[in-house]
């Protein structure tokens, strides 16, 4: 047992509501939380903000290396990541800033740099982590480890209602074509590519309700935690 509890990796492809059902179930479990996907976000909007080459592997390295950055709780449904003292929100919802960030995350200083990061966020456990690799990459020596999948149509229609409840335009063609080709570079990158690692338990969230997503996984933890 680690000195702070186990540590939850809950990967899964863009738009499956990693990043809420792993809120959800750090809250009733007590752990802390991190969205992995979001750190990359905040890089690629800092990065856009200083109109710096998004193909500069180095470059982005050490930008990410220059700033200060902390994981914030309870600042909003969103605010998972602050940088430089700068809490982030909508800032990096923008399909232009997710655009961007899965460019710099195919990088391999990036991901390295990430990885060394969330390995010191979690390494204490006490955590429920959230990204593609988490299980496969940063942490497989997890306690538990869960893949939640659901279709593309589905996480296209959820990503639309998410931004249009933040009061964002959202283009549901554009968003399903966007989660598509993201599976597809995911999936076939060279560096820590999106796979279920072998002993994750796979969850379909396509038509499961949010609540039953987190009840089970949340029945998975106990039988972890009992394990250890």
């Amino acid at each position: 047992m680690r000195p702070k509890g186990l540590v939850i990796a809950i990967d899964g492809p863009a738009g499956v509501g990693k990043s809420t059902v792993g809120k959800m179930v750090a809250a009733r479990v007590g752990y802390s939380f991190v969205s992995t996907g979001k750190m990359y976000r905040a890089l690629a909007w800092k990065a856009l903000e200083l109109g710096l080459d998004l193909g500069d592997d180095a470059g982005l390295v050490a930008l990410a290396g220059r700033l200060k950055w902390e994981f914030p709780k309870g600042a909003g449904p969103e605010a998972d990541v602050a940088i430089d003292g700068r809490t982030l929100d909508r800032e990096i919802t923008d399909e232009r800033v997710g655009k961007a960030s899965s460019g710099i995350a195919k990088l391999a200083g990036v991901r390295l740099f990430m990885k060394d990061m969330q390995r010191l966020a979690g390494i204490d456990g006490g955590v429920v982590m959230e990204g593609r690799d988490i299980g496969s990459n940063v942490f497989p020596d997890a306690e538990l480890k869960v893949y939640l999948d659901a279709s593309p149509q589905a996480r296209a229609e959820r990503r639309a209602q998410q931004l249009r409840a933040q009061g964002l335009e959202a283009d549901l063609e554009q968003i399903l074509d966007f989660i598509v080709k993201r599976d597809a570079q995911d999936s076939g990158r060279k560096n820590n590519p999106l796979v279920k690692a072998p002993d994750a338990h796979y969850l379909d969230s396509t038509s499961v309700p949010r609540e039953k997503v987190v009840d089970a996984i949340v029945e998975l933890f106990e039988r972890a935690r009992k394990a250890f």
